[in-house]
């Protein structure tokens, strides 16, 4: 069966929903828009461009009747299993032969949300993972049921790169698929890693920094990218991969917060979405009109006065000497390869578990983490060798990708 996308139904009109939505209009696609109530998709609407709102309709769940129209169903409500069942349970039936159907969920595996639903179902159902904001970011994740027939993924891989301009990566049924398993072990694990550092008196700023541009990531690092999602959301992430997690995997160890971002999840101090309460940094607007910048010290657990970042010579770092600082005999050296070389190990840990091949690994972390370089190839930019050497002097295992490489007589994960 050929399958073609030209109309799409959105259920959840939040922020992931309403900007699916306001994609698939901006390239002309008819879009209709349910809630749990119309007013929630109405404020959904906001988000969908001033030209493009003639080809939406909006609506709540009472009217998903509708959606037997629709070329394309995608699910984008709470992260909730049982609520995502019921909600397939009832979509089922309504929509037409030939119509796809996904979920956009960033966790929960398909073959939980498959599991007991009718054949057709089953063969038609995919996750459609987007990353936030979509009308932004490039990444596409598109990840198979054990039953899922090929004309359905080949129809979703058209649309997300032929209408959306999307770069689509192909994912495997496992928990967080590639770019949140990846990316989250960096910042859960980072948390956790750089604890004797920071009470040895290196600042949150030089970590931060650290873990920017010498390494070819965003200049968020690492306290400002969760600053960015918000701790409540890393929290929830947390708890996802302490379920799903297969047993031995090094993730499984920083599933939980330490216990200063404990507190300041409980306490509400989330990042950026707080305001005043703040993350790990706050900028105050002053009674004069100006701003002050402010980080919250995770040590001392108080507020005091953002520091310029301590990088010695790491501060004269170009690019094309990306990630040579985990070579360096240094505190900057040792903490850059224990949290972005533990980073580089774990994905190369993955295949073929996330991924069949390293180059879907690659796209994802660079259009859904804007790194410069993917993790292999980054390994390949400092050379794979001295990442074997030095974790064989230090008495560690190498990551199955490395062994592979190791065994092959190949220096390189990419060649001419």
């Amino acid at each position: 069966m050929s399958r073609n996308i030209e109309s799409v139904a959105v259920l959840g009109c939040g922020t992931m929903g309403s900007g699916i939505a306001a994609a698939s209009a901006a390239v002309g696609c008819r879009v209709l828009m349910l809630d749990v109530t119309a007013e929630a998709a109405e404020r959904g609407l906001q988000a969908v461009d001033e030209p493009d709102r003639h080809l939406v309709e909006t609506g709540a769940f009472d009217d998903l009747a509708k959606i037997a129209d629709y070329d394309w169903i995608c699910e984008a409500i709470v992260e909730d299993l049982a609520v995502k069942r019921e909600l397939f349970a009832r979509v089922e039936p309504l929509r037409k032969d030939g119509s796809v159907i996904s979920s956009n969920t960033s966790g929960i595996p398909l073959r939980d949300i498959a599991a007991g639903m009718p054949p057709r179902f089953q063969a038609d159902v995919a996750i459609t993972h987007f990353f936030n904001p979509v009308r932004v970011m490039k990444l596409f994740e598109l990840v198979p049921g054990q039953h899922t027939t090929a004309d359905v993924i080949e129809a979703f891989a058209n649309f997300g790169e032929s209408r959306l301009g999307k770069g689509v990566v192909h994912a495997k049924d496992t928990v967080n698929f590639i770019g949140n398993r990846i990316g989250c072990f960096f910042m859960l694990s980072g948390l956790h890693l750089a604890k004797p550092f920071l009470e040895a008196g290196m600042t949150q700023e030089t970590i931060n920094a650290l873990l920017g541009k010498p390494v070819g990531l965003p200049p968020t690092g690492l306290y400002g990218l969760i600053d960015l999602i918000g701790l409540d959301v890393m929290d929830l992430v947390g708890k996802n991969l302490a379920v799903n997690l297969p047993a031995g995997d090094a993730g499984r160890a920083y599933t939980s917060f330490p216990a200063s971002e404990q507190r300041m999840l409980e306490r509400g101090q989330l990042g950026r979405k707080s305001g005043a309460l703040g993350g790990f940094g706050r900028v105050q607007k002053l009674a004069d009109g100006s701003k002050h910048a402010e980080t919250f010290d995770l040590v001392a657990e108080q507020w005091r006065d953002v520091r310029d970042p301590d990088l010695g010579d790491v501060a004269g770092q170009v690019l094309s000497d990306v990630g040579a600082i985990m070579f360096d005999d240094s505190e900057h050296g040792r903490l850059v390869w224990q949290i972005f070389g533990g980073t580089l190990r774990y994905a190369a840990d993955l295949v073929p578990e996330i991924a069949d091949d390293v180059v879907n690994i690659d796209n994802a972390i660079r259009w859904g983490f804007n790194w410069v370089n993917g993790p292999f190839e980054m390994l390949d930019a400092i050379g794979p060798a001295r990442v074997i050497a030095k974790i064989r002097a230090e008495g560690g295992e190498l990551p199955a990708m490395l062994q592979v490489l190791a065994d092959s007589g190949k220096s390189t994960f990419y060649s001419e």
